[in-house]
C-alpha cells in the first residue's frame, strides 16, 4: 500500500514493493501475476470487507431504523477509510482510474457496485417503512454516499486549510434525506 500511495499506480515498480517488504522480487511473483494483481489484492483486503458488511446488512433488527443502519455504516466508513490510508487507495483510483481502466473496472465490480446495491436495498427498505419520502432516491443511491466521497477528496486536498468534520457533514446530509432527528 505504501508504494502505491507514495508513487501512484503507474510509477510503482514491483522491485520497490519487494524492497520495502524485505523480500526478493521473485517472492512477489510466487503470489501475484503482476502489479495489477497485487493492487487488486490490496483492494480486496483493504476495502472490499467494509463494503461487504454493507451488502450483507439485510433488514434492520427490531428497534433499529434504516437511518441508524446508514449512520452506523457511515461512521465505520469514515473511521476505517476517510481517516486512514485506505482513503488514499480511493484517491488513487479516482486519480489514475481513467488511465488504467482495468483497475477502475475491477474497483467498480468489487467495491462500487456492491456499495450501490447495499445502499439501494437500504433506501428501498426506508421507502417501504416510510422513513424516506423521496422514492426516486433508490434510482440514485450515489446521493446517499456522496458525502463520504467528498470527505475522502477533501481530506487529501483541503483539510490543512479547512478541516472537515465528516461525521457531522454526514449527519446533516442524512437530516436532509430522513428529516431532522428529534431530540427529547
Amino acid at each position: 500500500m505504501d508504494e502505491f500511495i507514495a508513487r501512484g499506480f503507474a510509477a510503482t515498480r514491483l522491485d520497490d514493493v519487494a524492497k520495502r517488504a524485505g523480500v526478493a522480487k521473485g517472492t512477489i511473483y510466487l503470489h501475484f501475476k503482476d502489479k495489477e494483481a497485487l493492487f487488486e489484492e490490496l483492494i480486496r483486503t483493504a476495502i472490499v470487507p467494509l463494503v461487504n458488511r454493507l451488502a450483507a446488512a439485510g433488514p434492520p433488527p427490531a428497534g433499529v431504523s434504516i437511518r441508524d443502519m446508514v449512520e452506523n455504516f457511515a461512521r465505520a466508513f469514515i473511521h476505517d477509510v476517510v481517516t486512514t490510508r485506505r482513503g488514499d487507495i480511493v484517491r488513487l483510483i479516482v486519480a489514475e482510474g481513467p488511465r488504467f481502466p482495468d483497475i477502475a473496472d475491477f474497483y467498480y465490480r468489487e467495491v462500487v457496485s456492491k456499495g450501490i446495491a447495499g445502499m439501494r436495498a437500504l433506501i428501498e427498505l426506508g421507502v417501504i417503512s416510510g422513513e424516506i419520502q423521496q422514492k426516486n432516491l433508490a434510482r440514485f443511491p450515489q446521493i446517499l454516499v456522496a458525502p463520504a466521497i467528498v470527505a475522502i477528496i477533501w481530506q487529501s486536498l483541503f483539510s490543512k486549510h479547512a478541516p472537515l468534520d465528516a461525521n457531522e457533514m454526514f449527519r446533516v446530509h442524512l437530516d436532509l434525506i430522513f428529516g431532522e432527528r428529534r431530540t427529547t
